[in-house]
């Protein structure tokens, strides 16, 4: 199954080794190799909408059972685009926890890897109106393998 639809919203230039090690040493962070390999293939946009949504096993602001996936962000500076880049002024300007390294979002709610306690990051729902959280996978391929169609639920 492909991950990614056509088309350019959000899609940064094609991800570089040099782009990867200057995302690395900004951020602070190692980035999970699956995360990598997603964006080697398309560096951010707009996820296929069999992978739209991840299953929560609690109720969220967006909805009872699961939250949205419907972009990833890539690596870069394209003029107009979020990009993992911007991580550190987002949270900063939405008083989200760190280190955090977000992944897709609107500003008030986020889904984020999360490095707080160290090691391979876990995946985790930011919400910053309730400033609440909720954690979605042990890691980023985990999260992956959760991903299901938004409209699989009521």
């Amino acid at each position: 199954m492909n991950f990614w639809t056509d088309g350019t919203h959000g899609v940064q230039a094609p991800l570089t080794d040099e782009a990867v090690r200057e995302a690395e040493a900004l951020l602070g962070v190692r980035l999970p190799e699956a995360l990598l390999e997603l964006l080697r293939v398309q560096n951010g946009g707009t996820v296929v909408d069999e992978l739209s949504a991840h299953p929560t096993t609690e109720r969220t602001s967006w909805a009872p059972d699961h939250v949205p996936f419907d972009s990833l962000l890539g690596i870069g500076t394209a003029e107009g685009t979020l990009s993992l880049l911007d991580t550190p002024y987002l949270v900063e300007e939405w008083g989200l926890p760190s280190p955090v390294v977000l992944l897709t979002g609107d500003g008030h709610t986020w889904i984020a890897l999360d490095y707080r306690e160290g090691g391979e990051p876990s995946v985790v729902w930011l919400d910053a109106d309730n400033e609440s959280e909720l954690p979605l996978a042990p890691d980023f391929t985990t999260f992956l393998n959760g991903l299901v169609p938004e409209n699989s639920f009521d």
